[in-house]
């Protein structure tokens, strides 16, 4: 392996565009190679990296070679493509961006090739949100003394959805829906924190309020922009999650908490800097860890600051760097695959049972049927 790191990105929109500034700041790695179709895209991903290789086509890049790690960072329908595409002649190491999958009738030919082993790191940023590690820290340490969460819960409320390129975002074709687009994260954390999977669930939502007036090429976006949705565990525990895509007003986009017998654990995260008001509000909040125990009762909060320059190297509070130290070790040999196909498999899947039971208004099992984990 090469001392410096050489990555390639197919898709080189935000999100590309995101990672290909997180990789300047290893400092032992580069991006020598991008892939985007969208001229105007792969202009200001040249802007960062002006000594790329730059194509239009994933396969291009594939073919010119010259990589030690590939990510795929395109529109979400495309990600089972791309990921074929690259694992076509070799076994590369691969970053691949949420969600794993978006068709459910793909579901049993990517579950056949997560069992095969394929170096394949499914991007679950939030994992990796310095708030939210100490969060599961927390929750650990209290796991390894013997206590178990009853209960969990994700709160976000949060901007609409951004314009993308083709405005594919605003579809459920495209994007799997918003339970599994946006919301895979979260029961991907669901599942990481209480080491256990989910067996049943019930979800309501609805696209109320966003996106309603738009048409592209006459078509009606059909992606939810609220939804609440309840899971019952395994290990027993109760968690739920709360969306709501219309309250950019929040002083804090991400709410979380985890409840013990003894003590409840919370952590908030602040949304994109970019979009904080300074000029009306001042400086933007910081994230805060808050333990809350029974005996003796009352707050314990901490602050979470994180690096000024990892925040504006991205809208995800510091975790894509945080993501890619770590994978960046797997591909050097000094570490695991952390999140694995497997793990993106299910994150998606209890993601489309969600959009199930909205267009259903049922309960689902988890266990049994075409939803099975």
């Amino acid at each position: 392996m090469t001392k410096n790191l050489r990555y390639g990105i197919i898709g080189c929109g935000m999100m590309g565009q995101e990672h290909i500034r997180n990789i300047a700041l290893l400092g032992d790695a580069r991006v020598v190679a991008i892939a985007e179709p969208d001229a105007k895209m792969r202009e200001a991903a040249q802007a960062l990296v002006p000594d790329a290789a730059a194509y239009e086509s994933g396969e291009e890049l594939i073919e010119a070679g010259k990589i030690d790690a590939l990510i795929i960072a395109t529109p979400n329908n495309l990600h089972t493509q791309h990921l074929q595409l690259a694992h076509s002649q070799s076994e590369l190491p691969v970053l691949l961006e949420k969600p794993l999958f978006t068709d459910l009738a793909d579901a049993a030919s990517v579950r056949d090739k997560a069992a095969t082993g394929l170096p394949v790191w499914v991007a679950m940023e939030y994992r990796y949100m310095p708030v939210i590690a100490s969060f599961i820290d927390e929750v650990r340490a209290m796991q390894n003394r013997g206590e178990k969460v009853q209960m969990l819960a994700i709160r976000e409320h949060r901007f609409p959805f951004l314009e993308k390129v083709g405005n594919w975002n605003r579809f459920n074709a495209q994007t799997g829906g918003t339970l599994v687009e946006k919301c895979c994260h979260f029961f991907d954390l669901m599942r990481f924190t209480l080491k256990s999977d989910p067996v049943r669930l019930y979800a309501t939502g609805g696209m109320d309020v966003n996106h309603v007036s738009e048409r592209y090429e006459g078509a009606t976006p059909d992606i939810l922009d609220n939804a609440l949705v309840v899971l019952d565990f395994a290990c027993g525990a109760r968690a739920s999650l709360d969306l709501c895509m219309f309250a950019e007003g929040s002083k804090f986009q991400e709410r979380i908490s985890a409840v013990t017998e003894s003590a409840k654990v919370e952590c908030n995260v602040p949304g994109p800097g970019r979009f904080w008001p300074v000029d009306r509000l001042g400086p933007a909040p910081t994230a805060e860890l808050i333990v809350s125990p029974r005996d003796p009762s009352g707050e314990n909060l901490v602050s979470v600051p994180v690096d000024p320059h990892l925040l504006d190297a991205g809208d995800h509070n510091g975790s894509t760097y945080y993501q890619h130290v770590r994978f960046a070790k797997f591909v050097r040999g000094n570490g695991p695959i952390e999140v694995s196909m497997e793990d993106g498999f299910k994150a998606v899947r209890i993601g489309q049972a969600a959009q199930e039971s909205i267009r259903t208004g049922q309960p689902i099992d988890l266990t049994e049927g075409p939803f099975r984990l």
